[in-house]
């Protein structure tokens, strides 16, 4: 049961960063958007190609920092996992799940329904992802993660 609500909070958590990267509007997570929306954007004057690449990078790297910090803590501490193998299982149920939650919830979901991600103006191209997009890429993902887990589980134990 304590991992059921973990996992909740963890996308919870992933949720509440993902609407901080849009503050206001989706035109401030342009970097999410496919590149047809982007170079629309771009000719229009909405911003620039120099804006979004800094944007991107200041969400991303504070984005990763706090989603594995959360990851290691909730492992590591709440758990109390410090085996290798276990803490391995964990990361990666966790990193699936977030991998899942985002390609349907947010990407189908939340941004497929919401009027906060629609950019007007670029409002005639495709920016929901479709499904065969959401299954190729949480599915490279899944490879990507049981790669990674590894490393997680190697923190999880060098730090608890």
């Amino acid at each position: 049961m304590i991992i059921m609500i973990q996992l909740v909070l963890f996308c919870l958590l992933f949720t509440l960063l993902v609407r901080l990267s849009a503050i206001g509007v989706g035109i401030n997570a342009l970097y999410f958007y496919p590149k047809a929306v982007q170079e629309r954007a771009f000719s229009l004057g909405l911003t620039d190609e120099k804006t979004v690449k800094r944007k991107r990078i200041v969400f991303m790297i504070p984005f990763l920092l706090i989603m594995l910090t959360a990851l290691l803590l909730m492992i590591g501490l709440w758990n109390g996992v410090n085996d290798f193998w276990t803490a391995y299982l964990q990361a990666l149920l966790f990193l699936e799940v977030m991998n899942w939650y985002d390609g349907i919830v947010i990407d189908k979901l939340w941004v497929g329904h919401s009027r906060l991600w629609l950019i007007e103006e670029c409002a005639d191209i495709p920016y929901v992802q479709t499904w065969k997009q959401v299954l190729k890429k949480s599915g490279i993902l899944t490879a990507v993660w049981i790669v990674l887990s590894f490393a997680v589980a190697g923190l999880v134990v060098l730090i608890f």
